[in-house]
C-alpha cells in the first residue's frame, strides 16, 4: 500500500481523527511478511525505539532486537512474553543515544510482546514495549477453583481453571537463580498466563524467615527488599504477598544462630514488622505502609504460624500455646491498625490472614471414622482446652482473626495442607488416605471466608528434601492424592 492509498484508507475508517491521533502516539511498522509490530510509549518524541534487527523469524527461531534511548539507564532488562531475553553487551552510546541489544527465542504463538525496563536493581519499571504479529488478548481466568499448589510444576496441566500458585522468595538472595526477583518474575508471567492467583511468600534468607527480634539492620534490607517487589512492574499480577511462615518456631531462625533461635520470633517483633506495633502512629517503617507506598493495590497478608507447637516463649502451662500467640498478634496488629486510623494514616491493616491446617488421620480421635473423612471430623482434644488437633485448626485459627474488630471477616487462605505427621515423624507419601484432599476440598468450599487450600507442596527442583511430599514426584501413597487433584480439578 503506497502512503497516499494509505492516508484515502485513512480517511475512510469512522473516527479517523482520533485513529490519527492514535498514530501519532505510538507507531505502526506496516506488514513484513504477515506480521506487525507495534510500539506504544507516552510522549510525543516516541522512545525508546524498539526494532527487530532482520525481518521477522518464525517461531523457535532465535531473534535480536535493539533498544534506542536519549536516557543511559542503568539495570535494564527486556521481557519476552515474561522471559528474560539474553543481553548481547553493554550499552552503546552513539550521537546522545544510548542502544541495548538482546537475542531471544520466538515463542510459539502468533503474536507476542517484548518490554524493556530500567532500574531493575530497585525494582523493574517499565519504559517501552513492542508487539509483532497479531496482539494476544490477554489470558482469560478459567473457572475459579480453592485448589492450589506451593512451588507449581510449571507442566502441570490446570485444565483451563482458575486456582492458586505460591511461590517463595528471600530477601537476602535477590540475584540467586530461582530464589531471586529475576525468576521469580518468570514463574510469576508462567502462572498468570495458566490463569493462576499467585501467592509469594516473602522470607529474609533461607532457615530464617524474618529479621531477628531487635536486628534493625536487618529489618531494613527486609522493607528494602519488600519495597522492591511492590514495586518491580513485572510482578504487577502478584495477587498477594505472604509475611514469612513458621515464626513461632526456632526452627524457623536457625539460620541465624545465638540468642534469636531459642527465643524465635515474638508476636510483638512480627507486628512491629508487618505494621509498625509498638512505633509512633505516623511511622512508615513496616512492610504494610512501604510496600502500598510503591503500590497501594498489594495485598498484604500475615504469615501462617505453625500449629501444635510450643514457641521458643510459650508459658510452661499454656495448654495451646499457637492459640495464644495468634491471639497476640492479632490483637498488636489490629489495635496498631485501629491507632493509624484515629491518625489519619488509612490502610494500615492486613489485608487477609495465610493458615497452615495440616491433617492428622491417623489421630486417636478418628476412632469408629474412616481416615479419609477426617477433614470433617471434630478433633477437639481436651489436654489443649477444646483445640482442634486435625485439619480443622483452621476454624481456630478463624475463630482469633474475628475477635478483633479491626480483623474481623478478613480474607484466609490456607497455604499448607497435607497429611504429614510430624510428631511421628511420618510424610504424606507414607499416610496419605485415598480420598482425604477430595473431603478436604467439599468442607473448604463451603466456608465462605476461606479462599484458598493449597497442597504443600509439587515440585522442588533443587533436591529431593520434599519427595515425600511432592505430587510431581507421586512417590507410595501419593499417587492416590495426585490423582485426586488432577479429578478435582476437572471436575464442577
Amino acid at each position: 500500500m503506497t502512503m497516499r492509498a494509505f492516508l484515502r484508507w485513512l480517511r475512510a475508517r469512522p473516527g479517523w481523527p482520533a485513529l490519527a491521533a492514535a498514530l501519532l502516539i505510538g507507531y505502526w511498522f506496516l506488514p513484513i511478511e504477515g506480521r506487525v509490530m507495534v510500539l506504544t510509549d507516552e510522549g510525543a518524541d516516541v522512545w525508546p525505539r524498539i526494532r527487530l534487527e532482520a525481518a521477522p523469524i518464525g517461531p523457535g527461531g532465535v531473534a535480536t532486537v535493539s533498544v534506542i534511548d536519549i536516557e543511559p539507564w542503568s539495570f535494564v532488562e527486556l521481557m519476552v512474553e515474561g522471559i528474560a531475553a539474553e543481553s548481547l553487551g553493554q550499552a552503546v552510546e552513539r550521537a546522545s543515544t544510548w542502544t541495548w541489544q538482546w537475542s531471544y527465542r520466538v515463542p510459539e504463538a502468533e503474536g507476542y510482546t517484548l518490554v524493556f525496563y530500567h532500574d531493575c536493581h530497585t525494582g523493574c519499571i517499565e519504559r517501552g514495549r513492542l508487539t509483532v504479529g497479531v496482539p494476544q488478548a490477554p489470558p482469560t481466568a478459567g473457572a475459579a477453583t480453592k485448589l492450589g499448589l506451593v512451588m507449581p510444576n510449571s507442566e502441570r496441566d490446570w485444565h483451563g481453571r482458575s486456582g492458586w500458585a505460591v511461590e517463595v522468595t528471600y530477601a537476602m538472595r535477590p540475584e540467586e537463580g530461582y530464589w531471586g526477583v529475576d525468576d521469580l518474575a518468570e514463574r510469576v508471567a508462567r502462572h498468570h498466563a495458566k490463569g493462576l492467583r499467585v501467592l509469594v511468600r516473602v522470607d529474609y534468607d533461607q532457615r530464617q524467615t524474618l529479621p531477628a527480634v531487635d536486628d534493625y539492620v536487618a529489618l531494613t534490607e527486609y522493607l528494602s527488599y519488600v519495597r522492591r517487589l511492590a514495586r518491580d512492574e513485572r510482578l504487577r499480577e502478584v495477587y498477594g504477598y505472604i509475611i514469612g511462615a513458621d515464626y513461632n518456631t526456632a526452627e524457623a531462625m536457625a539460620g541465624y544462630g545465638g540468642e534469636a533461635t531459642s527465643s524465635g520470633i515474638i508476636p510483638s517483633w512480627y507486628a512491629r514488622l508487618f505494621n509498625g506495633y509498638g512505633e509512633a502512629p505516623t511511622g512508615q517503617d513496616n512492610v504494610v505502609q512501604v510496600m502500598r507506598s510503591e503500590r497501594p493495590t498489594a495485598r498484604v497478608l500475615v504469615g501462617p504460624l505453625r500449629p501444635w507447637v510450643a514457641h521458643p516463649g510459650a508459658a510452661g502451662d499454656d495448654a495451646a500455646p499457637w492459640l495464644t500467640y495468634m491471639e497476640d498478634l492479632v490483637t498488636m496488629i489490629g489495635d496498631t491498625a485501629l491507632k493509624k486510623a484515629a491518625a489519619g494514616v488509612a490502610g494500615a491493616g492486613p489485608d487477609g490472614f495465610d493458615v497452615q491446617a495440616p491433617g492428622r488421620p491417623d489421630a486417636p480421635e478418628l476412632t469408629g471414622l474412616l481416615r479419609s473423612d477426617e477433614p470433617r471430623a471434630d478433633l477437639s482434644r481436651e489436654a489443649w482446652e477444646g483445640a482442634q488437633a486435625g485439619f480443622r485448626v483452621y476454624e481456630d485459627w478463624q475463630a482469633l482473626i474475628d475477635a478483633h474488630p479491626a480483623t474481623r471477616g478478613l480474607p484466609i487462605y490456607i497455604v499448607s495442607t497435607n497429611t504429614y505427621d510430624r510428631a511421628a515423624g511420618i510424610p504424606p507419601a507414607q499416610n496419605y488416605p485415598s480420598g482425604w484432599l477430595t473431603t478436604a476440598v467439599d468442607v473448604i468450599n463451603r466456608e465462605p471466608r476461606v479462599e484458598a487450600l493449597v497442597w504443600f507442596l509439587d515440585d522442588f527442583p533443587h533436591s529431593d528434601e520434599w519427595d515425600w511430599f511432592s505430587l510431581t514426584q507421586q512417590p507410595g501413597r501419593l499417587v492416590d492424592a495426585a490423582a485426586e487433584f488432577d479429578a478435582l480439578l476437572r471436575g464442577p
